[in-house]
């Protein structure tokens, strides 16, 4: 057999060369869309890949991007990857601060970033000196060329219409690195993905399967899930892997900007966490409105309630799928098949061929049994982490097997349902929240003893943080003053939205704060 390499700049040329009528679009402002077929956004990719080494890209080297999910970053995606580089996806949900640090591990030099983020992209320029050059897309920042301090700001679509460098395509090695995701992990530190095209590419082949996706030519599709977020689960791959029409929100994700795309193209299937169909829902609620052209939802991110899976169900016409997955495995790890009758929101599927899953015990033990009993869930497979990027150490065992920091339970069947997490972490509207570094902010304020922030189920974001405090003798301190050391220094979505004062702060007899009870005592609704 030919030794074909599984690279993905072949999806995008594939694209091109036999599937002439499909397009990527993308939600413009006033109501509008931009089209473009792939043919011509190769052409346009294959540009951003000479605009890169006129300023000193080469293979292996890092380029950032902080965008939205639009024809730009799509194009910007294929270009750095198809030249050999490595894009690094940054979420513009975090701070100056977070998006520094990480910036810093993977020493990306240039920042190609959408019009609006322009101001959060020079507060993190300010505080990394090593950023030489900020590429603006979706917009202008209204001058050709800006140079301050080193920096160098420029419009991308002006170089694109000079790019003259022809750039190759496609000449490394499939195992070459390809992506850089950074995700808080089961322990809380920054730690950076690596993905490589390998593992890319098969992952691609994986989610098109049946029981995955299952997408055709004949599909049009919509990520809502954001690119920044574990390669919005694969799809700006998969869809053009097999033509189909690939429809970008920008940055409204609002119900009314997503019922009008979702009707105005014919969506037939979109994805993302539950959180985004509860405001489409809203929505058709207040309009009395409907999507005739939606046939499924794949969600993923968070536990949905049967409540709100019935409701999206109803309100929006469609079959949900559950799914669960993770930044370490590209990210989607099993699906619950299309179709199937008494499907449970909890439940998240089987895996696909390419994964495979192991319970075992705390101490990392396979269990004798592996059917209808709980176990903290490890994975392997083509497509899952060997080893954070930066780190000597591997992530896996000696076997291979990845620990994800759930507890898991597999039925008879093989389907999976996430029973708990190991870890302290919160996942709210399918984004994780750190809790040790709130606690570590609010409990250096002088008035208090004791800071502690669990999960508390919540019916729109699945779990929403809160903060419990024990105050030092004779200390009063008001709400806002507890949670202004957290404004700036952490996401605004990771800000708690309850306070509770406790006279005593259970303590394990470790003397670390009994979570467990907390949990038991103040964790419900």
């Amino acid at each position: 057999m030919q030794a074909y390499a599984l690279t993905l700049d072949k999806i995008l040329l594939h694209a091109a060369k036999w599937h002439h009528e499909a397009a990527v679009i993308t939600a413009a402002e006033q109501a509008g869309v931009k089209r473009i077929g792939y043919a011509q956004l190769l052409e346009r990719a294959q540009s951003v890949s000479s605009v890169l080494a006129d300023l000193g890209v080469h293979k292996g080297d890092r380029v950032a991007t902080l965008a939205w999910n639009t024809q730009c970053h799509v194009e910007a995606w294929y270009g750095i990857m198809g030249m050999g580089a490595v894009c690094h996806t940054l979420n513009p949900r975090l701070t100056p601060g977070q998006l520094s640090e990480m910036l810093d591990h993977s020493a990306a030099r240039i920042l190609i970033v959408s019009a609006d983020l322009m101001g959060l992209a020079q507060q993190v320029a300010e505080r990394l000196p090593s950023i030489a050059h900020i590429l603006v897309i979706d917009g202008n920042v209204g001058v050709e060329t800006t140079k301050a301090a080193g920096l160098t700001i420029a419009d991308l679509e002006p170089l694109l219409q000079q790019a003259e460098t022809t750039v190759p395509w496609g000449e490394f090695e499939e195992t070459a690195p390809c992506g850089l995701c950074f995700t808080s992990g089961t322990t809380g530190a920054p730690k950076g993905v690596s993905y490589t095209h390998r593992s890319s590419y098969l992952h691609t082949l994986r989610v098109l399967q049946m029981d995955v996706l299952g997408i055709s030519s004949n599909d049009v599709v919509l990520p809502v899930v954001p690119m920044f977020h574990a390669n919005a689960w694969g799809l700006p791959f998969s869809v053009p892997a097999v033509g189909a029409n690939l429809v970008l929100p920008g940055r409204h994700l609002d119900g009314e900007s997503l019922t009008r795309l979702i009707n105005s193209q014919g969506v037939t299937l979109a994805v993302g966490v539950p959180t985004v169909w509860v405001g489409v829902a809203d929505y058709l609620d207040a309009t009395g409105g409907q999507l005739p052209s939606l046939k499924r939802v794949m969600v993923g991110g968070a536990a949905m309630p049967p409540a709100l899976m019935a409701r999206i169900e109803e309100r929006l016409g469609v079959t949900v799928q559950t799914s669960w997955g993770m930044t370490e495995l590209s990210p989607t790890g099993t699906c619950m098949p299309p179709g199937l009758p008494d499907r449970s929101p909890s439940i998240s599927g089987r895996p696909t061929l390419g994964i495979d899953l192991l319970l075992t015990d705390r101490a990392g033990r396979a269990l004798p049994q592996q059917r209808n009993v709980e176990g903290h869930l490890r994975v392997r497979g083509a497509s899952v982490v060997e080893r954070y990027f930066g780190h000597r150490e591997s992530a896996t065992d000696a076997d291979g097997w990845f620990d994800t920091g759930d507890l898991a339970r597999i039925d008879s069947q093989g389907y999976l349902t996430i029973s708990g997490r190991s870890k302290d972490l919160i996942k709210s509207g399918g984004e994780w929240i750190n809790p040790s570094e709130i606690e570590a902010l609010v409990g250096a304020l002088q008035q208090v003893s004791w800071a502690a922030v669990i999960g508390r189920p919540d019916a729109k974001w699945g779990e929403r943080p809160i903060l419990l405090v024990e105050l030092r003798e004779k200390q009063d301190v008001t709400d806002e003053e507890l949670l202004e050391p957290l404004h700036g220094r952490v996401a605004p979505w990771w800000i708690p939205d309850a306070i509770v004062r406790l006279p005593k702060m259970p303590l394990a007899s470790t003397g670390k704060i009994d979570k467990v009870r907390l949990r038991q005592d103040y964790g419900a609704i």
